[in-house]
């Protein structure tokens, strides 16, 4: 099976390709579902001057907007 259409031949290259693009599609498809349901999530960030780049307590100046339904 080690021809040029066994695993090592082309048949391994498509697979190979297939699969990596599915992996693309697949986290692209993600990505847009992610965004599309947290695109109407407003927020609010209070005290903007004491944020710190890298600080466990960052959460605490997330407001969330409620959405008028």
């Amino acid at each position: 099976m080690n021809g040029i259409f066994g695993i090592n031949g082309l048949t391994g290259y498509a697979l190979a390709v297939l699969l990596v693009v599915g992996g693309a599609v697949a986290a692209g498809a993600g990505a847009i579902y992610v965004q599309k349901n947290q695109s109407m999530h407003y927020y609010k960030i209070q005290a903007q001057t004491s944020v710190k780049m890298r600080d466990a307590d960052n959460s605490r100046h997330y407001e969330a907007i409620p959405s008028s339904k």
